[in-house]
């Protein structure tokens, strides 16, 4: 199957920045003149994780000497090339991957600027802290020092192992990738003052597995403090890839030491990185899922949330319309009212009744639009109101929630017969992935990035329209607003109400004429949490 990376890296004229002296020694990035905004790219947060430091709580970083440069993006952590449209504009690939990036509008560190803090997305699996879509010049330029970072991914993130567990100082093992972003929040606390931003502004944000990182550092007894406001882009650990015991995830790593024929810990960090990847993405192989360890997550997220004992800060969270297609109910079936309300029978076999009261169609046009919400509250929606719904009830803190549905424009002619990926670029080829898709129904997973952080520019792929462009100055500017001062509304704009500002829910649409109103559908929510009871 032939990749196409169609997001286009804008080339900029850079300079040479001034200096700025961090706690571990000196940095020179570059400027944009054109903008005025200065780049720090490729600053380590901790030292490498590779030997004895492989399956290790991430290291303080060693301080240098002299001037290091940071003018470009340092290595991405090691992953397999799980998502085809996935673009970087890293330095390599590798475990020495521990780096955040940062840009600063700031002329001098005693601006006390807002601070957002970025965790990617990628399903724990795969991508990038370089990937354009994720480029922090733009948020910069409303004032705020945007960070973006690296951290470990899949069987180097993740694996739990009774040894790991033995010789780790807190009795803790797994969780590492989660730790990395907790490391890079103590580092940004450390230092970001010099780049002119407030320590005690920041705020954290991310999408699908980077909003699930999110709602993780919230309820971490150990990062919740540091942090001022928090957004969450789809998903949260309360229902989806959700954190097992400590001792289950202790046996999935005995497991997988013996498939890769590892006998001691030892044999299991000699191997190479292509070794424990060839295991850990066979077809059918188990995921390593965040733990509850007793150290980063002491409960269960649902636990926390529900004893309000998360970090009481400012949320502003949601999902799209489209999170998953109605096929992922229906498979091949025609969308007929008697084929889906079997689908769902089979999904909830148990629950069949309730689940067709709530989620059922009786026409070919309702089974497709039903389809797709099941679909999408299964794979990510519902584990995003949960987060919401709590956080409303014990958080202490307004919570803004948003549903986006501008659906992106076709792509550009010159794209031919690609498909589009879940990352956000196409992939094109004659294989499974690349058969013609029907058309999407709203906003797909992954989406809004561009439009949020103000970088559909970054990307080639679709044939951006003045409306797209208005929905993003729209989203970008509720993002900067709630970063700011803990609250997306501001002049011109659309209000939004907190969604613990009264008895109803109100939810904030987010398209080319946005507006808030009442919750809807919240039995589907209810549902599905009746199952978990």
């Amino acid at each position: 199957m032939k990749i196409l990376f169609a997001l286009a890296i804008l080339s900029v004229a850079v300079r040479a920045a001034d200096t700025i002296q961090t706690a571990n020694g000196v940095l020179e990035g570059a400027v944009n003149p054109a903008s005025g905004i200065r780049m720090f790219k490729g600053i380590p947060y901790a030292q490498p994780p590779v030997g004895d430091l492989r399956w290790r709580e991430p290291q303080p970083p060693r301080n240098w000497t002299g001037v290091r440069k940071a003018d470009r993006f340092a290595p991405r952590c090691a992953q397999r090339p799980v998502f085809g449209d996935m673009n970087f504009r890293s330095n390599g690939m590798g475990e020495d991957c521990l780096y955040l990036n940062i840009w600063t509008p700031a002329k001098s560190g005693d601006a006390k600027l807002p601070v957002l803090v970025y965790f990617f997305g990628g399903g724990f699996i795969a991508g990038d802290g370089s990937e354009p879509r994720y480029d922090g010049e733009s948020l910069a330029t409303k004032g705020i020092v945007t960070v973006t970072l690296n951290y470990r991914l899949d069987v180097l993130g993740f694996l739990s192992h009774p040894e790991l567990t033995k010789e780790s100082p807190h009795h803790a093992s797994g969780n590492y990738g989660l730790l990395d972003q907790y490391a890079a929040l103590l580092w940004v606390k450390r230092n970001i003052a010099a780049f002119g931003g407030d320590p005690n502004r920041i705020t954290i944000g991310g999408e699908s597995a980077g909003s699930i990182a999110v709602s993780a550092q919230m309820a971490s007894p150990l990062a919740k403090d540091l942090i001022a406001g928090a957004i969450g882009e789809s998903g949260s650990y309360m229902g989806t890839l959700s954190p097992v015991p400590q001792a289950d995830a202790e046996q999935a790593g005995v497991k997988f030491a013996g498939a890769v024929g590892a006998k001691s810990l030892a044999a299991l960090r000699a191997m190479t990185v292509e070794q424990l990847f060839k295991e850990s993405g066979k077809e059918g192989a188990d995921r390593f899922p965040a733990v509850i360890d007793g150290y980063f997550l002491p409960q269960p997220l649902r636990q926390i949330y529900t004893e309000g004992k998360q970090a009481h800060v400012p949320l502003l969270v949601g999902w799209n319309s489209q999170e998953n297609p109605a096929r992922r109910v229906l498979g091949d079936a025609e969308p007929t009212p008697d084929n889906y309300a079997n689908a769902i029978r089979k999904l909830y076999p148990d629950h069949a009744e309730a689940a067709v009261r709530v989620y059922g169609a009786a026409t070919a046009e309702e089974v497709t639009e039903n389809a797709t919400a099941l679909a999408s509250d299964r794979f990510i929606a519902y584990s995003t109101w949960v987060w919401s719904n709590l956080s409303e009830k014990t958080g202490g803190k307004p919570v803004f929630r948003y549903y986006y549905a501008r659906p992106r424009p076709p792509m550009r002619p010159e794209m031919g017969n690609a498909v589009a990926g879940l990352a956000g670029g196409v992939i094109r080829g004659t294989g499974a992935a690349a058969k013609a898709a029907p058309p999407a129904r709203g906003a797909v997973h992954s989406a809004e990035i561009e439009y949020a952080l103000g970088n559909l520019a970054t990307n080639l792929v679709y044939a951006w329209t003045d409306d797209d462009y208005s929905v993003s100055r729209t989203m970008e500017e509720y993002f900067a607003n709630f970063i700011k001062t803990g609250d997306p509304n501001g002049a011109k704009l659309p209000k939004w109400p907190a969604a613990n500002s009264d008895k109803s829910v109100p939810v904030m649409t987010i398209d080319v004429e946005s507006a808030a109103a009442p919750e809807k559908h919240r039995e589907r929510y209810e549902f599905l949490e009746s199952l978990n009871r």
